[in-house]
C-alpha cells in the first residue's frame, strides 16, 4: 500500500444484485478498478479479486440473500477484511427515508438514493434498470417519498416466453410501430418501464416537487434512457457511489 492508500484507505464497495454482483475500488480519489460476476458464482469471487489491491475496508449492499452474503464476507475474510453489508436508515447522509419501515427498503436502493442526494441539487427520480425496475422519488430536500418495483425489461420479456403458448424468446428492436412479434415484445417492455418512470414524474409533480432530472443506473439503463422524454443521466456506478458515501457518513 502506498502511503497515499494508507492515508486515505483503500475501500471495496459491493453491489450484490439478483443478477450480477459488481464491486468497485476505491482509492479515495476515484474508482481504479471495477468488475462483475453472475451472482450464481458469488462463492468464486475471490478468485476475481486476486489482481486488487490491498483493502482496508469493505462495504456492500446485498440482495443476493444470504447465501451471496455469507460467499462474500468469507472472500473479504480471506483478504483481511471484516465485510459491513449495510441496511436501509431511516436517516443518512442527508436524506430521509419515507418508508413505513425503513428496514424494508432495499438495501441498494438506499445507496442509490444517498449518492443521487449528494450528486446535485433539486428534485429527481433514481432510476435503476436491472432484473427489476426500481423508481424512486427523491425531493431536493433529501426525502424519499417512495417508489415503484416493476420487472425490468429482459424480465418482462422472460415472463412472455414462459408464461404464454406461443410467445418465444427471440430478440427484437426497438420501434414504435412494431411491425414483428420479437420488435413487438421488446419495444412493449421499454414502453412500460418508460411509462412507469413517467407516471413516477407526473406523480412527483403533482405534489408540487417535479423531477429535474432522472439518474439512472443498472444494466438496462441505455435502453431506457434514448426513450425518456425529460433530462436525464446514466451513472454506472451510482451505488457504489452511495456505498461510499455511507461507509463515510456511518
Amino acid at each position: 500500500m502506498t502511503g497515499s492508500e494508507s492515508r486515505v484507505g483503500v475501500t471495496l464497495a459491493i453491489d450484490a444484485g439478483n443478477t450480477r454482483i459488481k464491486w468497485g475500488v476505491h482509492d479515495g480519489r476515484g474508482w481504479t478498478a471495477t468488475g462483475a460476476i453472475a451472482t450464481s458464482g458469488a462463492a468464486r469471487i475471490g478468485a476475481a479479486w486476486t489482481a486488487l489491491p490491498r483493502i482496508a475496508g469493505a462495504i456492500a449492499s446485498n440482495v443476493a440473500g444470504p447465501d451471496g452474503a455469507r460467499d462474500l464476507a468469507a472472500a473479504c475474510g480471506a483478504r483481511g477484511v471484516t465485510l459491513q453489508v449495510i441496511a436501509s436508515q431511516a436517516a443518512q447522509a442527508g436524506v430521509v427515508n419515507g418508508y413505513r419501515d425503513p428496514a424494508q427498503l432495499g438495501a441498494d436502493r438506499w445507496a442509490a438514493l444517498v449518492a443521487a442526494h449528494a450528486a446535485g441539487s433539486g428534485h429527481k427520480l433514481v432510476v435503476n434498470a436491472g432484473t427489476a425496475l426500481t423508481v424512486d422519488a427523491l425531493t431536493g430536500e433529501g426525502r424519499f417519498l417512495g417508489g415503484l418495483i416493476v420487472p425490468g425489461p429482459a424480465l418482462m420479456r422472460r415472463a412472455l416466453d414462459r408464461g404464454t403458448a406461443g410467445l418465444r424468446l427471440t430478440e427484437g428492436s426497438y420501434a414504435d410501430f412494431p411491425a414483428t412479434t420479437p420488435d413487438a415484445i421488446t419495444s412493449g417492455a421499454l414502453q412500460a418501464c418508460v411509462g412507469a418512470i413517467g407516471r413516477m414524474a407526473e406523480a412527483m409533480a403533482a405534489r408540487g416537487s417535479p423531477p429535474a432530472r432522472v439518474f439512472l443506473s443498472g444494466g438496462a439503463a441505455a435502453e431506457i434512457a434514448g426513450l425518456l422524454p425529460m433530462p436525464h443521466a446514466i451513472h454506472e456506478n451510482l451505488v457504489l457511489d452511495g456505498l461510499l458515501l455511507i461507509a463515510r457518513n456511518p
